[in-house]
């Protein structure tokens, strides 16, 4: 306990995570990069939500926070599918909403992809498969990458989306 104690004194609250800040600005860097070269500098996102509990949706609202800072790297979400370059889905497939979800995706204008977000849409979340869900998402729309999670975090959506622009 003293030698814990010795340590705290000596180097006090360390709150930051500085291995993870430096992976993070090179997640960052090589995004911007991805994103200047095969989007000119502007990937404008469209999320669509088929049906969820809205957990991921906050994890991808604290993408625009000071840290993370998506906006900076020449990513954006937008209101409107005729705007976007991608979509990304989250949420359960359900009957309700798989018409929606093909409308929205039909008005992207091309070339076009979707990334899944989380456990829903591809049907790992603990659903049964009823009349009410028409899940996985792949049986409806070509998806070009899924980022796994229960919700997935913040650092995971955009180690995704860095996959993705590797990907394409």
């Amino acid at each position: 306990m003293i030698q814990f104690w010795n340590k705290r004194v000596k180097e006090g609250i360390l709150t930051e995570d500085t291995a993870l800040d430096k992976e993070l600005e090179a997640i960052k860097r090589e995004i911007k990069e991805n994103v200047k070269k095969k989007f000119a500098g502007s990937l404008a996102i469209r999320m669509v939500d088929s049906g969820s509990c809205n957990a991921c949706e906050a994890e991808c609202n604290a993408l625009s926070n000071p840290y993370y800072d998506l906006e900076r790297l020449g990513i954006y979400f937008v209101a409107s599918p005729r705007h976007a370059d991608v979509m990304l889905l989250n949420g359960l497939m359900t009957f309700n909403m798989t018409p929606h979800v093909l409308d929205a995706y039909k008005q992207i204008p091309e070339p076009k992809w979707v990334i899944t977000l989380g456990a829903c849409p591809v049907m790992e979340a603990p659903f049964e498969k009823t009349f009410a869900v028409k899940a996985p998402a792949a049986d409806h729309l070509p998806v070009a990458h899924h980022i796994p999670g229960c919700p997935p975090e913040p650092l995971e959506i955009i180690r995704g989306l860095l996959e993705f622009l590797k990907k394409i």
